[in-house]
């Protein structure tokens, strides 16, 4: 199968002006400007296939809405090549604009005294949606979203919440069969970021969108993703399957005892590791390949009501990887 996203060895430099402080430096600067060459993409290469979401991650700075800009045809690379759809984003070609979106949790293209409406009214023309088509098009949104009381108020007296249910919308107009969603969930409550979640699960099936996502939440990751793209210092350090990531960087698990009675001191002191959480709760990091065998000896050597083994959270996995990049 032929892939929706090909990028090869991709790099995007800036030139930024330096200027020190004080008079003199600001005279000189007018006649004498220095800059600095900012490396923000160094030569990442990855493929995506019709359907996928893949997780795009690193941590500030890392190159990852550069990227998502050049993918997208705001931003022309330095140099490698990047192929959408069968075009090169840099030519804004009418038929790839009209098959992406990127939709950008810290940044709004709605109208903020207007009703989220006539932003949709405006994108409706932009993109020559007919009629019949728009006005279905909202309807799935509306119904999918729970928009019905949202449209038709001005923009500055939404929610944050409500602020990216609209901008999803709105960016969804046009169908798109790519996304791009830089950090769609920040700032929002855990109840509407589940919301959001299931809404782009939801589109990935009915649509067959391919998604690249990018966000600090790690459960928007866990919760849509089977596969991770890691960058850092605009590098790429990983590209695979989340559960591959995890086996490779955290070769331990944490074991979890839900006890029926508090520990003596005795008890604790013959089982080393053990880290208490509570008066009945307790855990334990240990390896991958003796947690059986450790398992079985705590629940035979404790008063066990309940145990659970768990992978180490996907926040300290990434930060591992990020340690090993120094």
């Amino acid at each position: 199968m032929a892939a929706i996203i090909q990028v090869d060895d991709l790099v995007k430099h800036y030139e930024v002006p330096v200027r020190e402080g004080g008079l003199f430096a600001s005279m000189r600067s007018v006649v004498h400007r220095r800059h600095r060459t900012v490396r923000a993409v160094e030569g990442i290469s990855f493929e995506l296939q019709p359907g996928e979401i893949v997780g795009f991650l690193g941590p500030n700075g890392a190159g990852k809405t550069t990227t998502l800009k050049v993918l997208s045809g705001l931003l022309y690379p330095t140099s490698g090549k990047v192929d959408v759809l069968g075009f090169t984003p840099s030519d804004r070609r009418v038929d790839f604009l009209s098959s992406v979106t990127l939709i950008m949790g810290q940044r709004q293209q709605l109208f903020w005294d207007l009703p989220a409406v006539d932003t949709f009214l405006v994108n409706k023309s932009i993109f020559g949606i007919e009629d019949c088509e728009y006005a279905e098009t909202v309807a799935t949104l509306t119904d999918l979203l729970d928009l019905s009381e949202l449209l038709e108020k001005p923009v500055r007296q939404l929610s944050l919440g409500e602020r990216m249910k609209v901008e999803l919308a709105a960016g969804l107009l046009h169908r798109p069969t790519v996304l791009y969603l830089d950090e769609p969930t920040i700032g929002l409550d855990v109840a509407m970021q589940q919301r959001i979640r299931e809404f782009i699960r939801e589109y990935n099936k009915s649509a067959g969108a391919t998604v690249l996502l990018t966000s600090h939440y790690m459960a928007d990751v866990e919760a849509l993703a089977e596969r991770v793209i890691v960058i850092n210092r605009g590098s790429l350090l990983y590209d695979g399957p989340l559960q591959g990531l995890v086996d490779r960087y955290a070769p331990h698990k944490i074991i979890t005892l839900q006890l029926e009675r508090d520990l003596t001191g005795e008890e604790l002191a013959k089982h080393e590791g053990l880290t208490v959480v509570d008066s009945r709760r307790v855990k334990l990091t240990a390896s991958r390949d003796g947690i059986a065998d450790l398992t079985v000896r705590l629940v035979q050597g404790l008063p066990v009501a309940d145990v659970s083994v768990e992978d180490p959270p996907l926040e300290e996995v990434i930060s591992e990887v990020f340690e090993d990049a120094e």
